[in-house]
């Protein structure tokens, strides 16, 4: 399983050094003035989560279904790296909005996947 698997938890690494790193890292990428582009941010950390999980498990997946069961993964994962932010961290904090994008970039995941599934050859 995890060897199936080695590249959705490689991801999910690189979201969990995101979210818990030092707010003051990533003040030097300020060259793009974008108001809100955290929740771009987010959105694009989850689609790539759950398009890597789908990737790795796509002749495992039968049925729309699956999918979105398969997404309550990564949403329960980016809850939980939101509730440590606000534990562990002191210059991060607990965010809803970031859960709701991180929600919104599975699903944009998961429709794409629908909507490609049916054009490739597995």
């Amino acid at each position: 399983m995890i060897r199936k698997n080695i590249f959705s938890i490689l991801v999910a690494l690189v979201i969990m050094y995101l979210s818990l790193a030092n707010a003051d890292t990533f003040k030097k990428v300020s060259f793009i003035n974008f108001p809100n582009i955290d929740k771009v941010v987010h959105f694009g950390m989850y689609f790539g989560l759950m398009s890597t999980i789908i990737f790795e498990n796509r002749k495992s997946i039968q049925r729309t279904r699956q999918l979105f069961l398969i997404g309550t993964i990564p949403l329960s994962y980016g809850i939980l790296m939101e509730i440590f932010q606000g534990i562990f961290t002191t210059t991060r904090f607990a965010d809803i909005y970031d859960v709701l994008f991180n929600a919104f970039g599975i699903i944009g995941s998961i429709l794409l996947w629908i909507l490609i599934k049916p054009m490739i050859k597995i």
